[in-house]
């Protein structure tokens, strides 16, 4: 078979060392679905909560399961001139490491830390594979709550005002804290960890009890936590696609179960609801497309992105909350359903990311690794 018509093979990694483990795994199997078996090849890798990486045709069930009866012990190597995925095998008490197969793109379905923050992209970075998703900067910078406002205001871009406290300044001032979070705005407060997703340790706070609670829950999952302003608002979402040409989808809303769209609201209470197209003005629906794109390449994304903003009630401003370079992605989720409104469908989609992988990847082989003096 010529390199032409041979199968893409493609390392699919779900699970993760990450309060969104179980997520990932509704993603994966999503994904695993659509890839077709006439043009891939698919390696799936599931990671425990423990962090050890296991390949198996069952892993995502065992993994799931807690089983892992049949999955054998697997790893990448930060080193391009052994790529591959290896599997590992103790023989008299060492680790041998045999070859499995050559990969031409990693997906990785690693929502939250460990995965959707740098640090797996730093990985396939050093080991110079294509993959799916933003860089280490996009992907860092799209992760830290924190950081990324100080760049949409750098950039102009719209966001609720906010501040960033360590877990030893809560700790050790708790009431210093306090004073300085209500002074942002009056209650309610909202207090997140600054790197985690899919609302996990995320509180709104009406009072000062509710707020000291909120900030010692969200400390629970990260050094550093925000806190800010509460907006009575709607919650607006748009799909981007692509890396250095950028497209955005038609915007959907969320019509949270619970006062706003919480972990236990967005996977737990199917009175949530995804409204598609959201119902907006059409200068609305345009200006939230535009400012899916401006934060999109302001953080150097690449290949998707879900931006979630907030539509003030009160005033009509539209806000920038985040961005999730590797969104949800099961069928029913926001990220797919949105561009599925447009024509793009499920497998479609997961086509073009690969695509898109393999565009950056060419597009990186261009950058010089040595010094050349330039000839005149």
């Amino acid at each position: 078979m010529d390199n032409q018509s041979r199968k893409l093979k493609v390392a699919v990694l779900f699970g993760g060392v990450s309060g969104e483990h179980e997520i990932s795994l509704l993603s994966a199997r999503s994904i695993l679905s659509a890839l077709d078996p006439e043009r891939y090849e698919v390696i799936p890798i599931g990671i425990t909560h423990e962090g050890e990486w296991l390949y198996g045709e069952k892993a995502l069930e065992e993994l799931g399961e807690g089983t892992l009866s049949t999955c054998i012990p697997a790893t990448l190597l930060p080193d391009p001139t052994r790529s591959g995925i290896y599997l590992l095998r103790e023989e008299a008490s060492a680790w041998l490491l045999q070859r499995l197969c050559q990969v031409d793109v990693v997906f990785p379905v690693l929502h939250g830390t460990f995965g959707e923050d740098g640090t797996i992209q730093g990985l396939l970075e050093i080991a110079n594979v294509a993959y799916v998703g933003s860089g280490v900067v996009g992907s860092a910078v799209g992760m830290d709550k924190g950081i990324f406002k100080d760049v949409m205001r750098a950039h102009g871009i719209p966001v609720v005002d906010w501040k960033v406290f360590t877990r030893r300044e809560v700790e050790s001032g708790l009431e210093e804290v306090v004073a300085k979070s209500e002074a942002i705005a009056p209650y309610p407060l909202f207090v997140k960890p600054a790197n985690l997703g899919s609302s996990v340790g995320v509180s709104k706070c009406r009072n000062r009890d509710e707020l000291i609670s909120g900030l010692k829950e969200a400390i629970r999952y990260d050094r550093r936590i925000l806190v800010e302003r509460g907006v009575n608002a709607r919650e607006i979402e748009v799909s981007v696609l692509g890396n250095e040409e950028v497209e955005a989808s038609i915007p959907g809303e969320i019509i949270p179960a619970d006062e706003f769209y919480s972990y236990h609201a967005k996977y737990h209470d199917d009175r949530s609801q995804l409204l598609i197209p959201a119902p907006l003005e059409p200068h609305l629906s345009e200006h939230a497309r535009s400012l899916a794109v401006r934060t999109f390449k302001a953080i150097d994304a690449a290949g998707m992105a879900r931006v979630d903003m907030l539509l003030d009630k009160d005033d009509g401003e539209l806000y920038v909350n985040e961005i999730n370079t590797i969104p949800g992605f099961t069928r029913i989720s926001m990220y797919p359903k949105l561009w599925n409104a447009v024509g793009i469908s499920y497998p479609q989609l997961v086509d073009r990311l690969i695509e898109l992988a393999l565009e950056r990847k060419a597009e990186k082989a261009k950058n010089l690794y040595r010094y050349q003096r330039e000839r005149r």
